[in-house]
């Protein structure tokens, strides 16, 4: 079928997996996969590592090169939203690697904002922590709880999507997303009675 046949209003109406399957005919449909997730990835490049929009850009331009290089190999039992988010995580990490410098995880005000009213579960946690506070409460955690946190609750992935992107078990993202929240609340209590000795 010839791109010129399907209309934008049909391309929209297109799942993912069937643009990879058009795709697989004609390369010109890949664009609209392109389209369809280069905002929402180049936010969570950014997220992930700290670089600036043209380096996360750069990275996002060479993650989709990846895609459409193995767009055969894709596994249609998956969501491809995750296997693209996996390919991009692992690209982000590889450009680090290569560099050999460590990421810098960057939030914007709003991000932030959305975790903590995520993690506030109860009415004993503040949750009008400044941004200042939340940004040392995250730079205390290890990578591997971060990664869960902005997955869950500003990537909005549930638990399968996670383990697919992670390439952890169902069962393990879990856990670390409930211990990361825990996390989260004891570095927060450890930095309030910090603060409380020292006006002692």
């Amino acid at each position: 079928m010839s791109l010129m046949m399907l209309s934008d209003e049909s391309i929209n109406e297109k799942t993912d997996n069937e643009l990879v399957s058009l795709s697989l005919d004609n390369q010109e449909y890949f664009s609209y996969l392109v389209q369809r997730y280069e905002r929402r990835l180049i936010s969570y490049i950014i997220r992930i590592s700290g670089v600036k929009l043209e380096d996360a850009e750069d990275v996002l331009q060479d993650a989709f090169v990846s895609m459409f290089l193995k767009l055969n190999s894709f596994d249609t039992r998956l969501k491809f939203s995750s296997w693209a988010y996996r390919i991009v995580h692992n690209q982000t990490i590889s450009e680090f690697r290569k560099k050999k410098v460590r990421p810098v995880q960057y939030f914007e005000e709003n991000d932030l904002v959305r975790l903590v009213d995520s993690i506030a579960t109860d009415d004993s946690f503040d949750k009008k922590l400044l941004k200042d506070e939340i940004k040392v409460i995250l730079s205390q955690m290890d990578k591997k709880y971060r990664e869960v946190l902005v997955l869950k609750f500003l990537e909005e992935k549930d638990y399968n999507e996670i383990s697919d992107i992670l390439k952890k078990p169902v069962g393990t993202v879990g856990t670390l997303v409930n211990r990361a929240k825990k996390k989260f609340r004891d570095i927060h209590e450890k930095i309030e009675k910090d603060a409380e000795k020292k006006k002692q």
